[in-house]
């Protein structure tokens, strides 16, 4: 399937803004190579185990695909992954948890008409905080599966964020179902106070791509393929 990526920049494109900045220029194309390099690279260095999934199943071959992506950029050369997401759902989680251990120890040892109250506060609140993580899970993280940053340094130090959504695209008659990729990049300095570029991408692949007959993941294709979405993102290239 054809792959297509957009690059978006806030104001002047991203050529002109960094033609007014040569020290940006150099930093992003320098960042630019490097990370390609190491795409490259990482795609093709690795002994993989084996993925086998039911490939009748869009959703696990979905997972499969989420765990390789992750697998893939958040190896130490590449980026570290941010966990960010995934702290608040548990530790939302684990609220609600010691809350209705705790509400429900009260009611068992305080006699029922005086631990109504009580009981009935734990209640709201449990109610309250498991609304909030699915409200969180919904609106804010969505299809986020991950979100990386990495740190470089020519002249001064760059951080660069990238936070990667995935979703499934269902079948039709003429197109299997396909693995489809959105990523917002944005590249700083000085603590993030400085901007130095930002882009947005995306890219689809059937699912036949990756996965054969046995329902068997070909890691070195989909990571060659996921590379050079993010490279091509990172550079402000478009397929």
């Amino acid at each position: 399937m054809a792959s297509r990526i957009r690059k978006h920049t806030n104001g002047d494109s991203a050529a002109s803004s960094q033609a007014e900045d040569p020290l940006a220029a150099s930093t992003s194309s320098t960042s630019s190579n490097a990370i390609s390099s190491l795409l490259a690279s990482a795609a093709s260095s690795v002994i993989r185990e084996e993925v086998k999934v039911n490939n009748a199943s869009a959703t696990e071959m979905k997972h499969a695909c989420d765990d390789a992506l992750k697998r893939f950029l958040s190896r130490p050369e590449l980026f570290k992954q941010i966990y960010t997401h995934t702290d608040i759902r548990l530790a939302l989680g684990w609220t609600c948890v010691f809350i209705a251990a705790g509400t429900g120890l009260y009611g068992w040892k305080v006699e029922f008409e005086k631990s109504k109250p009580v009981v009935w506060a734990g209640l709201i609140l449990y109610i309250t905080l498991t609304v909030i993580q699915t409200l969180y899970a919904y609106f804010i993280e969505g299809d986020i599966v991950f979100v990386g940053k990495r740190k470089t340094f020519d002249k001064r130090i760059v951080t660069e964020r990238i936070t990667i959504s995935s979703t499934s695209t269902p079948s039709t008659p003429t197109h299997p179902p396909a693995y489809s990729l959105s990523l917002s990049y944005v590249r700083s300095t000085s603590g993030g106070k400085s901007l130095l570029g930002k882009g947005r991408a995306t890219s689809e692949r059937g699912y036949n791509t990756f996965f054969d007959e046995r329902g068997v993941l070909d890691q070195e294709a989909f990571e060659r393929w996921v590379g050079g979405v993010v490279g091509g993102v990172m550079e402000g290239k478009a397929d």
